[in-house]
């Protein structure tokens, strides 16, 4: 009985803690907090018993407390334990931050019970059996995590940050429900393990296509992609407990909708390939206007949108292994970077700077591209890449422009040495990390998520695309120093920094300028 009870504990542990959090007789009551925390770390560690029954007995899915499909179950895998432990980890951090940082103010305990509750329904819907509880603790998510981000109502950033999210967030329930509606119909099931299995022997049809149409976009508005990001770069005005939340959990929900239905979204390449399409530009876009942002808060919220836009690229590659990776090490740094912003100018200021760094010539770049692509290959023949499918490869080889511009750093004529032996050993642990680390995701996930398929022809235009755009970005970044002083530059990042003007176009069309509570 305890087999099927302990993938509860984590989700109900919270609850508890909402519930005592908001029937308490002082909104800002201390034991209330205290309590939260202790329920936190209970669900931690609740959900290191869970990985450990898995090692022991292996995936399963908890018997259905319900009726006709409709009612409780824990689906318990791979990937649902990891992202049990990522967000309970993360939630006690952000728990234990939260009643430091809102001591003594007035409705503390409200925030509490909202945060909490907001926890509780994120481990629903990561550990969800059945389509049922995956969409009705999708729904009460975005519902609690509205709450919070509308703490400060008075706030007019917020309410406008508020009202546009409550848009997207219920278009994407609505995709998500109907999607759930559809896979129940086509495969006569609600119960999720059963669907993939049947998804992954080719079952399904027209039902899967449509359902997995259904689950991109509830993706791509749960993910902030463009041009529906505009929300997320301005919920700054929340508490930052609530920023560190939404930017290393709530968000995360997009690309885990796409990785927990992974077989079904293998069924339809063209939305796939549409994935890979807008992913990679909110990833570029995300990323060229974050370099222009002067506030810290404002820079890492467009850099949620860059990452998640990069998560989503590696789903339309169908490499979704990858993209489980990507949601756990971005989780990790965005909540210790969220937490940490407030002390982030003094971190930055004491570090110390290894000497003045020279504009790079045109050959230190075309030098330092070139480097990075033969250690990319040297370290790829050391782990096997001639087995490798060639997403995977095309994935490593953009990482790898990152390297470059790392190495065009190090390699410019002023540079001191110290930097330079710093970027090359740095670039060289990045090639090796990244190939590492893919083996033991890869064997980890075996058997749960489905393996990447041959390219196809799409996948091969998908993958030429992306190389020659990530390459072009990578190499007009590196070469900045060297035409930074033209007129256009200057325009260019004006431009850039205002996020082209998309955000403030949605604005006009939703209304989103204007004072009135969200709807």
């Amino acid at each position: 009985m305890w087999t099927s009870a302990l993938p509860l504990l984590p989700a109900m542990a919270l609850t508890l803690a909402a519930i005592v959090a908001a029937t308490g007789r002082q909104w800002r009551s201390r034991n209330s907090a205290l309590f939260a925390e202790i329920a936190a770390l209970i669900a931690f560690f609740g959900s290191v018993a869970i990985a450990w029954q898995l090692s022991q007995h292996g995936s399963f899915t908890t018997p259905l407390v319900g009726v006709g499909g409709i009612g409780l179950s824990m689906r318990v895998d791979v990937v649902s334990v990891v992202m049990l432990l990522l967000v309970t980890f993360i939630g006690w951090v952000v728990v234990r931050y939260s009643a430091t940082y809102l001591d003594g103010e007035q409705r503390q305990g409200r925030f509490t019970a909202l945060l909490c509750a907001t926890l509780a329904c994120v481990l629903m819907v990561v550990s969800a059996g059945n389509l049922f509880q995956l969409a009705v603790a999708w729904i009460a998510t975005s519902l609690f995590l509205h709450k919070l981000l509308l703490f400060y109502p008075e706030r007019i950033a917020a309410q406008r940050a508020a009202r546009k999210k409550f848009v997207a967030a219920r278009i994407g329930d609505l995709s998500l429900l109907i999607a759930s509606g559809v896979l129940a119909y086509g495969y006569a099931t609600t119960d999720i393990a059963s669907i993939l299995a049947e998804a992954r022997l080719g079952e399904g049809g027209p039902y899967a296509v449509a359902a997995a149409v259904l689950i991109a976009l509830a993706a791509i508005l749960k993910s902030a992609q463009f041009p529906m990001h505009g929300w997320l770069t301005e919920v700054m005005e929340a508490p930052t407990p609530v920023s560190a939340l939404l930017h290393a959990g709530v968000i995360n929900a997009g690309g885990f909708i796409l990785i927990r239905f992974a077989d079904v979204m293998l069924a339809a390449p063209g939305v796939l390939a549409a994935l890979a399409l807008l992913g990679g530009f909110t990833a570029l876009f995300g990323g060229l206007v974050m370099l222009t942002q002067p506030a810290v808060k404002t820079s890492l919220a467009w850099s949620t949108v860059a990452q998640m836009g990069f998560m989503i690229f590696q789903c339309g590659l169908a490499l979704f292994p990858i993209a489980l990776l990507h949601i756990v090490a971005h989780s990790l740094y965005k909540a210790h970077a969220f937490l940490a912003s407030g002390s982030a100018v003094e971190l930055i200021a004491a570090n110390r700077r290894p000497g003045p760094v020279a504009p790079p010539s045109a050959g230190t770049i075309g030098k330092a591209f070139a480097i990075s692509l033969v250690m990319y290959g040297l370290v790829g023949l050391g782990f096997g890449i001639a087995d490798k499918s060639p997403q995977a490869i095309a994935l490593g080889a953009i990482l790898i422009f990152g390297v470059a511009y790392l190495l065009v750093q190090g390699l410019a004529d002023a540079a001191p040495r110290e930097l330079t032996q710093r970027m090359v050993i740095y670039s060289t642990a990045a090639a090796a990390g990244y190939f590492a680390l893919q083996a033991a995701v890869i064997h980890l996930t075996s058997g749960t998520l489905p393996a990447t398929p041959p390219a196809s022809p799409l996948d091969w235009a998908m993958i030429v695309i992306a190389l020659l755009t990530f390459g072009f970005v990578a190499l007009i970044q590196s070469a900045f120093p060297l035409w930074s002083h033209h007129p256009a530059a200057a325009s260019l990042r004006v431009h850039l920094s205002n996020g082209l003007y998309a955000n403030a176009y949605l604005d006009r069309l939703l209304g989103g300028w204007s004072t009135k509570s969200p709807a």
